[in-house]
């Protein structure tokens, strides 16, 4: 099984469809959406991305199916539902702590740091 360092760095779709993994299950069309919100549409997944990289992911070890599903009457029983695993977990905070150290460097370079411009 990799570790998480060994993954690293995440490709944006990667990293974002685990952000929208880190609070609940999702189906890929929840996925979508929520990829979409939290980067304000300048990320917007096609279903062969996100399959695509679901079914990395899925080898991986990031991400496994569900077995859960909602209300029948509340869902299509075609759905599948993903989860992130503990090493998806561990993985995107990896990632979102290196992307934090890149940032930080970057301000520092550019004289951004404390809101200068």
């Amino acid at each position: 099984m990799p570790k998480p360092p060994d993954l690293l760095p995440l490709t944006p779709p990667v990293f974002h469809i685990l952000l929208a993994l880190a609070d609940e299950e999702r189906h890929g069309y929840g996925i979508m959406q929520d990829v979409a919100r939290q980067t304000n549409d300048a990320l917007q997944l096609g279903p062969g991305t996100l399959y695509g990289c679901l079914k990395r992911m899925l080898a991986a070890g990031l991400v496994e199916e569900s077995d859960e599903r909602p209300d029948p009457e509340l869902d299509d029983e075609r759905r599948r539902y993903y989860r992130m695993t503990a090493l998806g977990r561990k993985t995107v905070r990896a990632e979102a702590s290196r992307l934090a150290g890149a940032v930080s460097a970057a301000n520092a370079r550019l004289g951004l740091a404390g809101g200068k411009q």
